[in-house]
C-alpha cells in the first residue's frame, strides 16, 4: 500500500495509530499529512469537520466519502486528511514516563475538555475517545481520529473523556480533589446525568492548577505517592455538574483504573518473559541467539520510524549498545572461571553460555538501555485489553520460558552456526582454567 494514492496524496508510511489504517502522506503540494482510510459506505462530514478551531483538536484538511466522484482515485475509498501531529500516543507517554499528576493532569483534563466542546459546538461527535486517539505535544494533548465513528454520541465523548483522564492518572488517588467529582459526574451511569464537555472544561477550567510533582522515574508505571499531588478540599465543582453523582460512577470509575492497572502489570511481565526467552535462547545458542537479539531490538527501537532521521537514529542506538553487551559477554567466563580459586566448579562452556546471557541481557534492558523493553510493555499493553489474549500470551510465553531456562541450564550450547568457533574458545577458557587451578 505504501506508494500507492488515494485521491490526490501519495502514502508513505503507517502510522499505526489506533485501529483504523493510518498513513503518513504527502500531497500535491508536497506537505506531509496525516489520511485515515474508512469503512466502506462511510460518508465523514468533511465541511464541518473542518470547522472544527481548537489547539487541541488536529486540522482537517481535506477528505472524501463514499461516492464522492473524482475524489478518491477511482478507489471509491472514503478518507480523512488532516495536518501531520508531531506527537506521541497517550498511551504510550503513560507506559513509558509513568502516570500523569498535578499540574500535567490538570493541563491534560482542562485540554481533553476544550477538544471536545470543541467537537460538539461543530455539530459532531468523536466517538471513539481512547489513550491511542489522544497525541501529546509539548506535553498538551491534540485530539484526532474525531467525528469518523458511526452513531457517535457526545454523551458517550464526555464519559470517554473521565476514562481518558483516569488513564492519564492510573489511580483515583492520584487524582486532586477538585477534579474527581467532574470525573463522577461525567462517567454518570445516567447519561442525561452526564455534564457537557462545554461545561467540563470550564468547571475544569476553574480549578485551580495544582503544584507541579515530580515526574516518576521512567521504569515507574505506578501512579505518584499521594503526598505528590495534595487534594484541593477547597475546590467546588461548577454548579453544573450533579453534586450526587452516586457510587456508581465512584465504582465504574475505580473499575476503569483496576483494569488500567493490571493490564499494565500484565504488560510488564509478558515483556520480561520476552527478555528471559532472549536470554536463555543466548545462553544456548550463543552466535543465533545474541544475533537474534540483535535484529529484534533494533526491530522494537525502528519499529515506530517514519523517516530516514529515525531509522538511523534506531541502528544507532543498537549499535552504541554492542560494545557494551561485548564487554560484559567477553568478561563473564574469564570471571566465572576465576571463582575456581572458591572451590566453585564450572566448565569452560558453561562459562560461555553464561556470557552469552549476560550479553543478551544487555542488548534488553540494562541501566541506560531500556528502549526494547519500553516498547514490548507498550505492545502488550494492547494485548492486555483482552483477558482473553492475556490467557493465551501469557500461557504461550509461560511455556516458552519454562523451556528457555530448563534448556539454557541443562544443555551444551551450541556455537552454530560457526561450530570451528567451539573449539578455539573452549581451548582457551581451558587454558585459563588451568591457570586458575594452580593457584
Amino acid at each position: 500500500m505504501i506508494g500507492e494514492h488515494i485521491g490526490p496524496y501519495r502514502l508513505l508510511s503507517a502510522l499505526g495509530r489506533g485501529a483504523g489504517a493510518v498513513h503518513r502522506a504527502t500531497g500535491p503540494d508536497g506537505r506531509d499529512v496525516a489520511i485515515r482510510t474508512l469503512p466502506e459506505g462511510a460518508v465523514p462530514d468533511v465541511a464541518r469537520m473542518r470547522e472544527v478551531r481548537s489547539p487541541h483538536v488536529v486540522d482537517v484538511l481535506d477528505g472524501a466519502g463514499a461516492g464522492d466522484a473524482g475524489h478518491a482515485g477511482g478507489s471509491g475509498r472514503p478518507y480523512v486528511v488532516t495536518r501531520l501531529v508531531p506527537g506521541r500516543p497517550l498511551a504510550d507517554v503513560v507506559a513509558e514516563r509513568g502516570p500523569l499528576a498535578g499540574e500535567a493532569l490538570h493541563r491534560t483534563a482542562l485540554g481533553l475538555a476544550k477538544a471536545l466542546a470543541a467537537i460538539h459546538r461543530a455539530g459532531l461527535a468523536h466517538g471513539d475517545l481512547h489513550p491511542g486517539t489522544v497525541l501529546v505535544v509539548d506535553d498538551a494533548p491534540v485530539v484526532v481520529d474525531f467525528g469518523v465513528a458511526a452513531s457517535a454520541d457526545p454523551a458517550d465523548d464526555v464519559r470517554a473523556w473521565a476514562t481518558v483522564v483516569l488513564f492519564a492518572a492510573v489511580d483515583p488517588d492520584a487524582v486532586p480533589g477538585g477534579l474527581r467529582p467532574l470525573l463522577e459526574a461525567a462517567a454518570a451511569a445516567d447519561r442525561d446525568a452526564r455534564p457537557s464537555a462545554a461545561e467540563l472544561a470550564e468547571a475544569v477550567g476553574r480549578l485551580e492548577p495544582p503544584p507541579a510533582v515530580p515526574r516518576p522515574a521512567p521504569e515507574s508505571l505506578r501512579a505518584p505517592p499521594a503526598e505528590a499531588a495534595p487534594p484541593a478540599p477547597d475546590a467546588v465543582p461548577s454548579p453544573a455538574v450533579p453534586p450526587d453523582a452516586g457510587p456508581e460512577s465512584v465504582r465504574r470509575t475505580d473499575a476503569d483504573a483496576h483494569r488500567l492497572a493490571v493490564a499494565q502489570g500484565w504488560a510488564r511481565l509478558l515483556a520480561a518473559m520476552v527478555v528471559v526467552i532472549a536470554v536463555g535462547a543466548a545462553m544456548m545458542m550463543p552466535i543465533a541467539g545474541l544475533a537474534l537479539s540483535l535484529l529484534a531490538v533494533t526491530w522494537l527501537r525502528a519499529v515506530t520510524a517514519v523517516s530516514f532521521r529515525d531509522w538511523t537514529l534506531a541502528f544507532g542506538r543498537t549499535l552504541a549498545t554492542v560494545p557494551y553487551a561485548a564487554v560484559l559477554t567477553v568478561a563473564v567466563p574469564p570471571a566465572l572461571l576465576a571463582a575456581t580459586v572458591f572451590g566453585v566448579e564450572i566448565d569452560s562452556l558453561a562459562a560461555c553460555a553464561f556470557g552469552a546471557g549476560a550479553g543478551a541481557a544487555v542488548l534488553w534492558t540494562a541501566p541506560g538501555v531500556r528502549g526494547p523493553r519500553r516498547r514490548l510493555e507498550r505492545i502488550f499493553l494492547r494485548v492486555a485489553a483482552s483477558p482473553r489474549r492475556i490467557a493465551a500470551f501469557g500461557a504461550v510465553l509461560t511455556a516458552l520460558t519454562l523451556a528457555a531456562v530448563v534448556g539454557a541450564l541443562s544443555l551444551t550450547p551450541s556455537f552454530a552456526p560457526m561450530y570451528g568457533l567451539a573449539s578455539s574458545v573452549e581451548a582457551a577458557l581451558d587454558r585459563l582454567h588451568g591457570a586458575f587451578d594452580r593457584f
